[in-house]
């Protein structure tokens, strides 16, 4: 399934709205409320849209919550918020205590892996209502010394990130984006349409040096959320595009190295938004670590 403006704005009228510390936040839900709850949680620069290729087979399977985090997609987007991936933590739990009676399993990526790092040391810790039950990490920086920065994100998190963004535009993105998707499986301009449409609404293209502080709450927290791989409180596992030029196979090698117990399906022909560029693959290696559920 593609991903077009047309569907994006679909996206949004088939969710709903829900306030968050004074914030509205988009959120999506799906799937029989007695099946196994699932929470989806989102990269960066993107959205919740980027579960759309794979929504009826997950929502036919699963209880299925996904939103945007705040600063993204169709959440509200504060100028002069700090934004951290703790609050965006909190923002997670909130939305698992509204939606889910049960322990819920998680399927992250990117930016949302850390989120879902943060989770389970919640989890590990007790400070959760709601325990996760399974986590799996599509393409995302786990291990921050295997992340590998593209040049705007870098010059972005420098200290004139605050005027680069404004040189920012649907061109620019295309290209800087299309980069870390596999060979063959790149985003069509209609899909490059929808991708900046939702990221530019409220303006979000303007925060964008904003949004990447994640890259350093990654490095602060790093020996918490690494400690999730090493001894995982519930069964995890890795989907990845490995021509991924940002966190590729050499982060599946990087996590076997770390602990060897973690199932990884390497996904040779994708790149860093498996969900979007083999729908049908992801799909079929999450059922395979869930036991055919």
């Amino acid at each position: 399934m593609n991903i077009t403006p047309r569907s994006a704005e679909q996206w949004r009228v088939d969710g709903q709205f829900v306030e968050w510390q004074g914030h509205q936040i988009f959120v999506r839900t799906g799937g029989d409320p007695s099946a196994p709850p699932l929470l989806l949680l989102h990269g960066f620069p993107t959205s919740s849209l980027d579960w759309l290729p794979m929504w009826a087979d997950l929502t036919a399977r699963y209880r299925v919550v996904a939103f945007d985090f705040l600063g993204f997609g169709f959440s509200d987007k504060p100028k002069r918020h700090h934004y951290d991936m703790l609050d965006q933590s909190d923002l997670a739990v909130y939305l698992v205590d509204e939606h889910f009676a049960a322990n819920f399993h998680i399927l992250a990526h990117d930016y949302g892996v850390s989120a879902g790092q943060e989770l389970l040391v919640r989890s590990c810790d007790g400070d959760m209502a709601h325990r996760v039950l399974s986590c799996a990490f599509l393409n995302g920086g786990l291990l921050p010394a295997q992340h590998r920065a593209r040049r705007i994100q870098k010059l972005l998190v420098g200290p004139f990130g605050g005027l680069i963004v404004h040189l920012m535009n649907r061109k620019r993105f295309g290209k800087s984006f299309s980069a870390i998707f596999g060979r063959h499986t790149r985003p069509s301009a209609a899909e490059l349409d929808a991708y900046w449409s939702v990221i530019s609404h409220n303006g979000g293209n303007r925060l964008q040096h904003k949004l990447l502080h994640y890259i350093a709450d990654r490095r602060t927290h790093a020996a918490y959320w690494e400690a999730m791989l090493a001894d995982p409180p519930c069964p995890i596992a890795l989907i990845n595009g490995t021509q991924d030029p940002v966190s590729g196979g050499h982060l599946v090698d990087a996590v076997a190295a770390l602990n060897p117990e973690v199932p990884a399906w390497r996904l040779d022909h994708l790149g860093h938004y498996p969900q979007t560029e083999g729908a049908a693959d992801v799909m079929a290696a999450y059922a395979e670590f869930r036991g055919g559920l």
